[in-house]
């Protein structure tokens, strides 16, 4: 684990400088393995808890921000450490940023709905660390390394069901948060700049605090008046762990209860499409959402992207 004043070190800081400008006290700093390696781990551990083998999974999604390479799909780098092998199994990426796991579960359980897959497995595995500009200090403090999975499938009878979801993009925050590099649009070799600024994570945080904060309140209220609910009514609230300033904004400003609010920020840092995954584990994990109960969950993401699920476990 690398905590804040590890970092105030590395960077020659006053110790307590990162952990009071980010809210941070300790992250996972992946230095080894590869995102599909470190997302392998997470779903052997999904599949053991769910009671099922790769025997089971018909199709594999990778649901990261930051891919291992840009060619092949992550899911099929993903497959490779599971030891899939020769064995046909549907595998492909869905690259939503921050909000990955809930668009892949979102779009997953439509397939799921229609009898195409049985059991799929959503991975969402990522490492940050690799691409931080540490001149700007309060964008790359904010992030962790992590991976998180689950096994999803059909209800058969049960009362866990997905409620209402909805998803936003708005493109005029399109270069607010970027890593320009990867692709063809600034490859190496159609550009005269130098690349490695290029592969870095860039942020406008203020921008994108005003263009997902105007809009939340509204978004969450037709989301939760649409699965038949208030605010009130939900277990749980499992937001992205964006920064520890947006997670008090959306605390306040939709009225939750601190009992509510799953907040694992301190300890974890935003690990991108892992945060909002590695937050539901958690409020599993401690018994604040167990079967039956409702759970709202909410984020944003690169794009601008909002999105939200309103579910009953």
């Amino acid at each position: 684990m690398l905590t804040s004043a590890d970092i105030d070190r590395r960077l020659g800081l006053a110790i307590g400088t990162v952990e009071r400008r980010t809210g941070v006290v300790t992250r996972h700093e992946e230095t080894a393995r590869t995102a599909a390696a470190l997302g392998a781990d997470a779903a052997r551990q999904a599949l053991a808890a769910a009671g099922r083998d790769l025997n089971d999974i018909d199709c594999v999604v990778a649901a990261n921000g930051t891919p291992d390479q840009a060619m092949p799909s992550n899911a099929a780098l993903l497959m490779h450490e599971l030891g899939c092998g020769e064995r046909a199994t549907a595998g492909f990426d869905v690259n939503a940023s921050c909000l990955g796991f809930l668009t892949a579960l979102d779009t997953l359980s439509y397939l799921i709905a229609a009898g195409r897959y049985r059991h799929v497995l959503i991975v969402s595995s990522d490492i940050a660390s690799c691409g931080l500009d540490w001149s700007h200090l309060d964008a790359s403090g904010i992030f962790g390394d992590g991976a998180a999975a689950a096994v999803v499938g059909a209800a058969n009878g049960s009362t866990s069901a997905i409620l209402s979801s909805s998803l936003h993009t708005f493109s005029d925050g399109a270069h607010l948060c970027e890593i320009k590099g990867g692709g063809s649009r600034f490859h190496p070799s159609r550009i005269s700049e130098p690349f490695a600024p290029l592969a870095t994570f860039q942020m406008d945080g203020k921008a994108v605090f005003r263009m997902v904060g105007t809009r939340l309140p509204g978004f969450v209220d037709d989301l939760v008046t649409a699965a038949g609910l208030r605010i009130g009514d939900l277990a749980v609230v499992v937001p992205h762990q964006a920064s520890a300033h947006a997670l008090r904004y959306t605390r306040r400003r939709l009225r939750i209860r601190t009992s509510q609010m799953i907040d694992i920020f301190a300890d974890h840092g935003n690990q991108v499409s892992a945060s909002m995954p590695s937050a539901l584990h958690a409020a599993i994990a401690d018994g604040r959402l167990r079967r039956g109960d409702h759970a709202l969950l909410i984020g944003s993401g690169a794009g601008v992207s909002l999105g939200g699920m309103v579910l009953c476990y």
